[in-house]
């Protein structure tokens, strides 16, 4: 019918080796190995020179910021340039000085293009060199 008893499959000699315990004592091992290996820190010791004469940090720059509103009007930290003349005055006295401020120029969005180059050319042609165009934000959108 359905099962055979006895029959000549019993005799043979099982050739194949059970893996099965071998896998599970070897899982156990590396989870003991992982369990009381202790945690390695990376840590390098260096041993540094004690200075007891450390020079002062170095001073935050001075800066000048220079508005350009949108009719061209030319502000110097807050206060109104009135012609171009008192413009380059400024800028020669600060191009002039040994530690030189920097220099933020921030235009409106709304001006036009040739203001804001002639402050840029009076400066570079003055001998300001630390000059920067801040608040480009505005013109992403």
């Amino acid at each position: 019918m359905g099962m055979s008893v006895g029959s000549a499959a019993e005799d043979d000699v099982m050739v194949e080796m059970n893996t099965t315990p071998l896998i599970d004592v070897m899982l156990v091992l590396l989870i003991m190995f992982i369990i009381t290996i202790p945690v390695q820190t990376h840590a390098v010791k260096m041993n540094m020179p004690v200075n007891s004469n450390n020079p002062p940090p170095p001073k935050p720059p001075e800066i000048v910021r220079i508005d350009v509103d949108f009719d061209g009007a030319i502000t110097w930290n807050g206060e109104l340039v009135t012609s171009r003349g008192d413009l380059q005055a400024r800028l020669y006295r600060t191009g002039q000085l040994p530690d030189q401020p920097e220099v933020h120029l921030r235009p409106n969005k709304l001006v036009t293009y040739k203001h804001v180059a002639m402050v840029m050319a009076e400066a570079q042609r003055l001998g300001v060199t630390k000059i920067g165009i801040v608040g480009n934000e505005q013109f992403m959108n």
